[in-house]
């Protein structure tokens, strides 16, 4: 599938306005949330997962925790405009200010310590519908779309976030293959999609050219098999896998094992296979929905991804979490004194976009 920058840029900003929350939770339950040397340099979207032995670097790395005065005027008219546009379409739509902006629902699990989070939700994965993740009823377009009938909710749905509105904020997205073209509805985002445009501009005012800093990845990529590989980390993870396999659960050998392990589990039962080669592409913005899924089945995976959990976090407590961070540390530390005028300039231009 081939979709313009306009619209990927577009679906980032309706993804924020979707969730009501600056702040999207790691669903793992056991990342410590430390600020890691190469944070300063690659923000609040840099999350440094010393329990899960690894990092990701979104790419709305950069620039303050909270949105500054301007930003959050940009989303207000956003919202406006958004309201505007529905009311023509002859749908109510109350401009919510983002000051007011609803709690995700899934907030407070959040929130738990790593332990009582393992408990109760495991990973995330299975335990967690993400596709009802969005904000909670107290947002009054939320009681608005509720009390329409099932067909009016899909024409509210279609005139907010356009005709591959999924109702829960998702929107999908399908091309014609991998060289073919996109369709006009891939990006007709709805009321929504023209207000972030009649704000922001064509592009969401959100284009950046990364091509600038591939080479600045790459290295950060490699640093990351740098850290997998220092002896110390492979000692610990070796102790890791020995732990597990006491507790019951071998075969584990890396420590990304027991996450993929049961997603692989979950998407046998959703159905969500990935394109098959040099077939037609499919893309969907949102994670697929649990409803129509195996109850008996779902809840046996979720025990399932319960106890693994906790088995997991009490294992990396032996030793590993504290290895990792420790070389990891010290390697970005060392990395940040080789790359930091590459850093700076990736932190000062993710800052002003």
């Amino acid at each position: 599938m081939k979709t313009t920058r306009s619209a990927l840029a577009l679906m980032a900003v309706l993804a924020l306005a979707a969730c009501g929350n600056d702040k999207a939770p790691v669903a793992s339950g056991d990342s410590t949330g430390d600020k890691s040397p190469l944070a300063e340099y690659l923000g609040d979207g840099f999350v440094s997962s010393v329990g899960s032995g690894g990092f990701t670097i979104a790419r709305r790395a950069g620039g303050p925790q909270q949105p500054s005065e301007e930003e959050l005027a940009k989303q207000r008219k956003v919202e406006d405009a958004t309201a505007a546009c529905m009311k023509t379409a002859g749908f109510e739509y109350v401009a919510v200010p983002p000051e007011q902006g609803g709690k995700g629902k899934f907030s407070d699990a959040f929130d738990l310590p790593p332990d009582k989070f393992a408990e109760q939700y495991g990973y995330g994965i299975s335990t967690i519908d993400w596709s009802k993740a969005g904000a909670d009823d107290s947002d009054p377009n939320t009681k608005i779309r509720s009390a329409l009938s099932p067909s009016a909710q899909k024409a509210y749905d279609k005139a907010l976030n356009g005709p591959n509105a999924t109702g829960n904020g998702a929107v999908v997205i399908q091309g014609s293959g991998e060289d073919g073209p996109s369709t006009n509805n891939a990006t007709d985002l709805g009321c929504r999609g023209k207000a972030v445009k009649q704000v922001y501009g064509e592009d969401g005012g959100r284009t950046l050219d990364f091509k600038k800093f591939e080479s600045l990845f790459k290295d950060i990529q490699a640093l990351q098999k740098r850290i997998e590989s220092d002896q110390r980390v492979v000692d610990a993870t070796s102790g890791w896998s020995d732990c597990m396999a006491d507790a019951g659960h071998s075969g584990l050998k890396t420590i990304n094992d027991p996450r993929q392990q049961i997603q692989k589990q979950l998407d046998e039962l959703t159905g969500n296979k990935p394109p098959e080669k040099n077939g037609p592409s499919k893309t969907v913005i949102g994670p697929p929905s649990f409803d129509k899924v195996d109850a008996a089945k779902l809840a046996e995976l979720r025990t399932s991804e319960i106890e693994l959990a906790v088995a997991d976090h009490k294992c990396k407590a032996k030793g590993y979490g504290d290895t990792y961070k420790l070389v990891q540390y010290e390697a970005e530390r060392e990395f940040v004194d080789q790359h930091k005028a590459e850093l700076e300039a990736y932190r000062d231009e993710m800052a002003n976009r």
